[in-house]
């Protein structure tokens, strides 16, 4: 064997030697459990600790935090769970959680951002550090209140914590102390999630202080209204006026209140929707973006079904999605449309995909996302503009209703062939 050979052949070895003890020493690429002490205040919604996931790498600083997705709630069966608008892991956050296959992350598979090798899906943040962020406060990653619902069964009366904003500070915290300066972090979250996203990046902004940081937030929208709109004028005001009573948003030390003393020119503590755009006047030098689908049909019935008797009583499922999806579409535009003055604020909103009633884009995979009459092939070309793009950030809107219509299967018939190609 030449020399050169032999010298090859010893750093592969010592490569793979260190790479080995590494990971070892270090529990990279592994699901690390960390659980936030009560002092933090940190908590689930019935009272057990908090805990959330880590996955580190030793090859870069680069992370991105996934807020976990799920319902919400406000009274006592809500908070209990059991259905798909109700609050999630009522019962609190196990410390096997990310193991535990019949949990929501399902070793991370849940969206490709949380996979180090995702089967169906690929995009660059599976080689970076992952900080995983389990919900299970029922208000959106937003609270700091807590509550006794007792409208069902006033003699076993639920002790609820909604805390989920005091949570997501504390791993805020935690991730300045113990993870090093990220030189690129992606703040993205599903669903509740993507309330949360937004709502909490400016902490995550400044307590963790990237060289370079980035928002996805993907069907969790906050609509663009004012406190005192009419339901007809902005429906979503009866949901968005209900959860700042509930949730403590403008409590002394709630969400709403704390950002508005904080960044005064940012937004208006009377539209919990300012802040859609207010980050990106907050943080020009930050790529901001929102996804969402125009027949999502999950956020929608959480956003309306509660509080308008002619959809919660509608004569049929057709005509209760209906009712949603006419609410729907009329609060999206005014939601673009106060993005506008922001060029590093955009957005990716196709019509439709049958996964999960169109709810949540970046779930699973991102088959069936495409805007062909853009020229995208799906959501993970938002994903790179946010993440490597510059300029103004990438805004699509699809506005043919007709062109989504691809069933399950072909979007799983494409996905075989990717892994199977012939």
């Amino acid at each position: 064997m030449s020399l050169r050979s032999l010298l090859l052949a010893s750093a592969k070895a010592l490569g793979a030697s260190l790479l080995c003890s590494l990971a070892a020493q270090a529990a990279y690429f592994q699901w690390e459990t960390v659980e936030l002490p009560a002092s933090s205040g940190a908590t689930c919604g019935n009272g057990t600790p908090y805990r959330f996931f880590v996955n580190r790498t030793p090859f870069t600083s680069k992370t991105v935090v996934m807020f976990e997705g799920g319902g919400a709630c406000w009274d006592q069966n809500a908070c209990k769970g059991g259905t798909l608008l109700d609050a999630v892991n009522p019962d609190g956050i196990p410390s096997n959680y990310m193991s535990d296959f019949n949990r929501q992350a399902h070793w991370g598979l849940v969206t490709p951002f949380t996979a180090r090798i995702d089967p169906l899906q690929a995009v660059q943040t599976q080689s970076w550090n992952i900080v995983y962020l389990a919900y299970c406060t029922g208000d959106v990653h937003t609270g700091n209140q807590t509550n006794v619902y007792d409208n069902v069964d006033p003699s076993k009366p639920l002790v609820y914590a909604h805390k989920g904003m005091v949570n997501a500070q504390a791993v805020a915290k935690w991730m300045a102390a113990n993870l090093p300066r990220p030189a690129h972090l992606l703040l993205t979250g599903f669903s509740a999630g993507g309330v949360g996203s937004t709502a909490l990046y400016p902490w995550f902004r400044e307590t963790i202080n990237p060289k370079k940081m980035a928002l996805l937030a993907d069907a969790g929208p906050l609509f663009n209204v004012p406190r005192t709109a009419s339901a007809s004028e902005a429906p979503s005001v009866l949901l968005h006026n209900k959860i700042r009573a509930v949730w403590g948003l403008d409590g002394t030390n709630g969400l709403v209140t704390q950002l508005v003393s904080k960044y005064p020119s940012a937004g208006s503590a009377d539209n919990l929707g300012s802040i859609t755009s207010g980050l990106g006047k907050l943080y020009p030098n930050d790529r901001i973006g929102y996804a969402v689908a125009q027949e999502d049909a999950i956020f929608s019935a959480f956003s309306y079904q509660k509080f308008y008797p002619e959809i919660a009583n509608a004569a049929s499922d057709d005509e209760r999605l209906a009712l949603i999806n006419a609410k729907w579409r009329q609060e999206i535009q005014p939601w673009l449309t106060m993005m506008s003055p922001y060029s590093n604020v955009g957005y990716y909103v196709p019509n439709w995909r049958e996964l999960n009633d169109a709810h949540c884009l970046t779930i699973v995979t991102f088959g069936g996302t495409s805007i062909t009459e853009k020229n995208l092939d799906s959501i993970n070309v938002f994903v790179n503009n946010l993440l490597d793009g510059s300029g103004p950030v990438m805004r699509a809107y699809e506005t043919n209703r007709s062109h989504n219509r691809i069933l399950l299967s072909d979007i799983l018939a494409d996905l075989l062939a990717k892994i199977l190609p012939i």
